[in-house]
């Protein structure tokens, strides 16, 4: 497997968000992500959203296509900076202030799956800027490497961080998976012992 480390602008342009208030939120309309919301409401990935801004507004906001990835670029501790979702719905949807959008060619879930890595973090770390408010700009975040392997290793490697994902978060098929373990291991050692077989 060929892995080459690159800069996150080799592979894309980070553009910066602007101009979005909670203020501006409408009951429907233009869906939108306000930076805030990707540290509260937003999982690694989303499809819908849950906030909505007038179509005037948003031909002015920056735009959010399938499979870009927006990070909150701005935040009050170092551990949240930089904390991204990617934008898996069919719809364009815009983004505001405190934000950068990643627009590649690569695939979206393992980017984002390397950004949640310590090295990832490391690098965001030497490269943050502020005490009270701690930001990051696009021009600072398309410097980080990050290590690439073919689009094709990158897939295998999503579909292996979904699957232990969904164990370990979906309770309708991860608690009932470890149910099943579990009872699997109480007969293996009930068996074993009542038995009187050394274990």
């Amino acid at each position: 497997m060929k892995i080459v480390e690159v800069r996150l602008g080799d592979i894309g342009s980070i553009v910066r968000g602007n101009g979005l208030q909670k203020r501006d939120f409408t009951e429907e309309g233009v869906g939108c992500i306000h930076y805030g919301q990707i540290y509260t409401k937003y999982g690694m990935v989303a499809e819908k959203t849950i906030s909505f801004v007038e179509e005037s507004l948003a031909e002015k906001l920056r735009k959010v296509e399938k499979g870009d990835i927006i990070f909150a670029v701005t935040s009050e501790n170092i551990e949240d900076l930089c904390k991204c979702v990617v934008w898996l719905g069919e719809e364009e949807i815009v983004t505001g202030g405190h934000t950068a959008i990643l627009k590649h060619n690569q695939n979206s879930k393992f980017l984002a799956y390397y950004f949640q890595t310590e090295a990832f973090h490391n690098q965001k770390r030497k490269l943050a800027t502020g005490t009270k408010v701690i930001d990051v700009t696009a021009t600072k975040l398309e410097e980080i490497l990050i290590p690439l392997p073919s689009l094709e290793e990158q897939q295998r490697i999503v579909d292996i961080l979904d699957r232990f994902d969904k164990l370990c978060n979906d309770i309708s098929e991860g608690l009932p998976a470890e149910v099943e373990a579990r009872q699997k291991q109480y007969e293996y050692y009930r068996e074993k012992l009542l038995s009187f077989k050394k274990i």
